[in-house]
Parts: structure tokens; sequence; C-alpha cells
């Protein structure tokens, strides 16, 4: 007796599911990115189809069935779990925006080493590591050349605020303008890992790949996990 199949099997849709070589496994990756009601549909076609046309003397094993509906169901799974994992990022990063719009406004100090000079004392800081029992800040001007540096002696870990007055080392006014500066600090003649911030007002707010960006003044976006600290 014999069977003769009432049925067409895709080629592409048993590969799926019964992934013997390379090239089924890049079927099932691209399968996967189909929708999960999609993929279930074409899962029960393969198995109805499989089962109307199995050997009767020689019957589909159950764990075969049960291999596949397996896979099915792992697929299923990582399609939901990626589903609802973006989701939550949405939502977190919309409730970041959220909080983050309070700050406009406000003075922070951000991860950087910038300093824009207007006339009067410019703010800034730096983060240490650790305490330390020297601390010298310099100053430079946009072509990298010192025009001022100060040592503040003895300082907490933790962020030290630091100005600086527009004074170069020979007591001349320096011209307003964009200034950088560096920050070094020691312990016992050791060296202390020092952060230097950044000071200016936060003007707006916005999303991108990179999550939540704050638009500070006189230095640029900035990731909302740079910033050290608000005023």
């Amino acid at each position: 007796m014999s069977i003769v199949p009432t049925n067409t099997v895709s080629p592409s849709l048993m590969a799926t599911m019964n992934p013997s070589s390379s090239t089924a496994t890049s079927s099932t990756a691209s399968t996967a990115a189909n929708s999960t009601t999609a993929l279930q549909n074409q899962f029960m076609t393969l198995l109805v189809t499989q089962l109307q046309n199995q050997d009767p003397t020689n019957p589909m094993d159950n764990a075969q069935i049960t291999s596949q509906m397996a896979q099915l169901s792992t697929v299923t799974g990582v399609q939901q779990l990626n589903t609802s994992i973006q989701s939550l990022l949405a939502n977190s990063q919309a409730s970041q925006s959220l909080q983050a719009a309070n700050m406009i406004g406000k003075n922070v100090l951000v991860n950087g080493s910038s300093i824009n000079y207007t006339g009067s004392a410019a703010t800034f800081g730096a983060s240490l590591a650790s305490a330390a029992d020297s601390m010298t800040v310099t100053v430079l001007n946009g072509s990298g050349q010192k025009v001022d540096s100060y040592n503040l002696g003895a300082q907490p870990a933790g962020i030290v605020p630091l100005s600086w007055d527009g004074k170069t080392t020979s007591g001349a006014a320096a011209p307003s303008g964009a200034y950088t500066f560096q920050v070094s600090a020691s312990l016992a003649g050791a060296a202390v890992a020092a952060q230097p911030l950044s000071y200016g007002a936060v003007t707006s707010v916005a999303n991108s790949a990179q999550g939540v960006q704050l638009e500070v003044a006189g230095i640029g976006a900035v990731s909302l996990a740079n910033v050290a600290q608000i005023f």
C-alpha cells in the first residue's frame, strides 16, 4: 500500500523546522524575524501536512514532534522577549527625557575640560578619585599654550569646585574666548586620578540613538550619564 501526498510542503518551511545544515540555520534566523503569528501559522501548516502524509507503517516519532514544538516555543519566546525589552527601553528613555527636562535652565558640571571665558571669573571643577595633598590647575589657550597655572594644595576626594580669574601668569588680563584646562593631583608623591569638569547651563534636552542628550551652553551635546553635579 502506498501513500500519495496530497499537499506540497515548502522546502524553506521544511528546512526551518528541521535544520540540518548551515543553510537551515540561516533560514531559521530569517524566519525568526517574522511576526510570532506568522511563525505559528507556518509551524501548524507544516505539522498538519507532515501528519497527513506520514507513512502509516512508519509513523512520525513523538519525540520528533516534541522537538519541533520546542523549537517553535524557543523562537517565539525570544521574539516576545525582544519586543518586551525594546518596549522597556523606550519607556525608560521617555521617563529620562521628562526628568531631564526639569534641568533646563539649571547649571551643571559635566565631564569635559573646556572653559568659556567672557571677562568675568570662569567656573569649572574636577572630580578626585581620592584625597590629594597637592592639586595643580593649568589653563591653556586655543593653541594649547599655557596661560596660567596655580596650586590649590590639599583637597578632599570627590568634586572640587574651581575657578579662574582670567589673569595670565604675568598678571595681565587674558582675552575673552575659549580655553581648556588640565588638572593634576597627587598624594605622597603618587598620582591621584582627576576628572576635569566643565560648567554650563542646560538649554535643551533631546532623545538620540545614544540616549538622552543635554545641550549645554558653551559645551554642546552631553550625555545625561556624564552629569557630575547640578546647581
